[in-house]
Order: structure tokens, then C-alpha cells, then sequence
């Protein structure tokens, strides 16, 4: 037993949502007869979901600073329409277009992180107008039309990694990433097991370290196998490759960084925060610029998929990502969540309303099950807190260990409450 905890790092309820997920995929590729893992679906399920993801990515850090943002759909339409008409009608090149998009998010983000940070509005307030906003401007500015897009941005919406080199069964820039999605697992292990040494700590056995690395390789190697093999000029997604690469960065930014343990030392305890020295005003507007610039991308991809940007781009994609966030197990106070959570979460709904769909349940039973889902995940996680057990998140992202003290602290600890004006900084010692 103790080995099979020291192989899943904690327990297996530390990998709650991801069990849901595997669930869901083996229910419903037995319910509609094995059509949901083909590499069409697969590459479809990516394709048609990335957008929602990357929304998710920055939708987790500003729910972990204790904000929400239901502004993202219409930030990503009127992002969308901006591109799409510089590109036709400026004569600019795509990449410059994608260029102007990311400035346009970060001009907005700067817009309403202002308001949040340094004005005290709070930031549901503040996105709520911006959704009302930035959607009449989208209108505003296409006039209502659709505008169409060039092949290139279309490529980065809804295109695949291209194929080059020998004939060797399978996409050989999907074969590439796998295998270095492979090496990436071993290296992790090797450094893990390496940091425990330096530490002084007792590594977790070799059999178990070993059987860790050939599960998730043969994972990986499956899945390199199911977006390698489909039909001619398919395989792993353009959309998708950014996702991973936002969710390793972010990730990263969140976990290992002062910026993110800003974060949710802001969205944990703003008094205790301020008190340490965090600058709680900085960490507001960057949580909320960086959700705007991620929301500028998600719209350039939506609309390179859809060929063309429209008037009703965007609509609720803002619940959509906030739903992913808290099914990845955010807290709705703040200062719980972790990016890779989050975009479970959003798989998992995006694999539900896919194998609904491939079952042929209609619009109003799917939205019904979905927001259930919703429901019962936030259900499960408040309870487990009420019962003083870590929540699923908070055991998905490991405690860490003091070093001074020996005392384990986790996103789940209880702060203590100190009184202090909200938004002040307090002075380093």
C-alpha cells in the first residue's frame, strides 16, 4: 500500500480530477463504441477546446488572487475583430497581426487592471462592465460582418505540425514531441530523486521511480501513437502545442516563482501578504493583465479555427473557463488552484460535452449534466475541507516543507488574520 502512495506521490486522491477524466474517456469510449479515442476525435477534442484552456490558464491565477474575470469572451471577440481587420484591410503581415492582438489584450488588461488594482474596484465589477464594454466595441468595430482570415493564422487556429523526414508510420513532428515529452518525464524523475539526495531526504525506492517513469512514458507514447497516426496531413494541433507550452511556462511561473507565490499569498491572506511585503496593488494588475493578453490570444486562435472573426465570438466562454477552473478545484475565496487543475478541468468538461455529443444527447440534457458536474466537483472539494482533509488541488499541488522549521505549509493552510488597509504594502524588513 505504502508503495502504491509513494508511486501516485501522495495518494490517489491527489489525482482525483485526473481519474475523473481517464473515467469519463473509458465510459464513453465504450458507450459509443470505441469512437472517442480515433485520432480524428482526439485531434478534434484538442482543436475545438484549446481556446478554452488558455483561457483557463490565466482564469486560475486570477481566481487564485481572489478576483474572477467575466470579461475574457468579449476581450478575445474584440481582439479578434481588430486582427482580423488590420490583416484584410491594413495590409499587414499575420505575424504583425498576432503582434497588435497580443498588444491590444495588454492594453485592455492594463485598462481594467487599473481599475482592480489601484482604484479598489473589484474586479467582478470591473470585468462585468468590460464584458458589456469590449462587446459592443467588437460590434462597433465589424460593423456586425465577418471578417475572414488569412491561411497562416488559420494554421495557428485549427492547423497540425507538419510532416517531414522518412516514412515511419506515424507524423514525425508528433513522433519528435513524444519522445521528448518521454525524456522530459526521465529528467524529472532524475532530478527529483537528485533534490531529495541534496536535501538529505530519503528518495522514494528505485522499483517505484522506475515503474512511475514507464507509466507516464507509456501514456505519452500511446498518445503519441493515437495524434500520430491519423489520416494524411493530420496530426498533433497547432492550438494544442501552444497550449502545452503556456501550461509548462505558467506552470513554472506559478509553482517556482516570487510572482506566483505573490499570487497566492494575495488571494490566501491580502493582510498577511501586505504585511510580509508583497506588493498586493502589482500582483492585482498583473493577474488581470495577464488574463487579458491570454484572452487576446484565445480569440486569434478561435478565429483562425472558425476561418473568420464574427459578432457573436466569444459569447459565455467566460463560464466556460471559470467552470474549468473550479472543477480543477480552485477555491472560490481564493488562494487555491493550480494550473495543471485547471486544465484537467477543462478537459473534463470538454470530454463530456464531446462524448455526449458523440451519444447523440441533446444541447438542453448536456448543458443539465455539465452544470451538475460543476456542482458536485465544487461539492466534493468544500466538503473534504469541511472534514479537515486537503482538497483536491491542495493535494495535486504538493506542501512544501519549511526549511527553517521542518513545518509542512500547504495552499490549504489556514492564515492568520491580521488587520491592515486592503491594497497597502508593507515596507521589507
Amino acid at each position: 500500500m505504502s508503495s502504491i502512495k509513494q508511486l501516485l506521490s501522495g495518494g490517489a486522491r491527489q489525482f482525483g480530477m485526473l481519474f475523473a477524466l481517464l473515467a469519463l474517456i473509458i465510459y464513453f469510449q465504450i458507450a459509443t463504441g470505441g469512437r472517442v479515442l480515433t485520432p480524428s476525435n482526439a485531434q478534434n477534442l484538442l482543436n475545438g477546446n484549446s481556446y478554452i484552456l488558455i483561457l483557463a490558464i490565466g482564469m486560475v491565477l486570477v481566481i487564485i488572487a481572489g478576483h474572477i474575470d467575466l470579461s475574457v469572451g468579449s476581450v478575445a471577440a474584440v481582439t479578434g475583430i481588430i486582427v482580423a481587420i488590420a490583416i484584410r484591410d491594413w495590409g499587414i503581415p499575420w505575424w504583425l497581426g498576432i503582434v497588435l492582438g497580443l498588444c491590444v489584450g495588454a492594453v485592455i488588461g492594463a485598462w481594467q487592471g487599473w481599475w482592480v488594482a489601484y482604484v479598489g474596484i473589484p474586479g467582478f465589477i470591473t470585468t462585468l462592465a468590460g464584458m458589456m464594454l469590449f462587446r459592443g466595441l467588437n460590434q462597433f468595430i465589424g460593423k456586425s460582418n465577418t471578417v475572414p482570415v488569412p491561411q497562416e493564422l488559420q494554421t495557428l487556429g485549427g492547423g497540425y505540425l507538419p510532416e517531414w523526414g522518412p516514412n515511419t508510420g506515424l507524423n514525425n513532428s508528433t513522433l519528435l514531441l513524444g519522445v521528448l515529452a518521454i525524456g522530459a518525464v526521465v529528467w524529472a524523475e532524475v532530478r527529483r530523486r537528485a533534490s531529495a539526495r541534496k536535501l538529505g531526504a530519503e528518495p522514494v525506492p528505485t522499483s517505484v521511480a522506475v515503474t512511475r517513469v514507464v507509466l507516464f512514458g507509456a501514456v505519452i507514447a500511446y498518445l503519441t501513437y493515437l495524434y500520430g497516426s491519423g489520416r494524411v496531413g493530420t496530426s498533433f494541433p497547432v492550438p494544442a502545442l501552444v497550449l502545452v507550452l503556456l501550461v509548462v511556462v505558467y506552470q513554472f511561473v506559478a509553482s517556482r516563482t516570487i510572482t506566483g507565490r505573490h499570487v497566492y499569498a494575495v488571494g490566501g491572506n491580502r493582510a498577511a501578504a501586505a504585511l510580509s511585503g508583497v506588493n498586493i496593488k502589482r500582483t492585482n494588475f498583473f493577474v488581470m493583465m495577464n488574463m487579458s493578453i491570454l484572452a487576446s490570444l484565445a480569440g486569434m486562435i478561435f478565429i483562425g479555427r472558425s476561418t473568420a472573426s464574427g459578432p457573436f465570438d466569444g459569447n459565455m466562454w467566460e463560464l466556460d473557463a471559470i467552470a474549468a477552473v473550479f472543477i480543477g478545484g480552485a477555491a472560490v475565496s481564493g488562494g487555491v488552484g493550480t494550473v495543471v487543475g485547471s486544465v484537467i478541468g477543462g478537459l473534463v468538461m470538454a470530454v463530456l460535452n464531446n462524448g455526449l455529443q458523440l451519444m447523440g444527447v441533446g444541447s438542453d440534457m448536456t448543458q443539465i449534466i455539465k452544470g451538475l458536474v460543476l456542482l458536485i466537483a465544487v461539492a466534493f472539494d468544500v466538503y473534504n475541507k469541511v472534514q479537515g482533509r486537503p482538497s483536491i488541488i491542495g493535494l495535486i499541488f504538493p506542501s512544501r516543507r519549511d526549511k527553517g522549521t521542518g513545518a509542512v505549509t500547504g495552499a490549504d493552510d489556514a492564515q492568520p488574520e491580521v488587520p491592515v488597509e486592503a491594497g497597502a504594502t508593507a515596507a521589507k524588513g
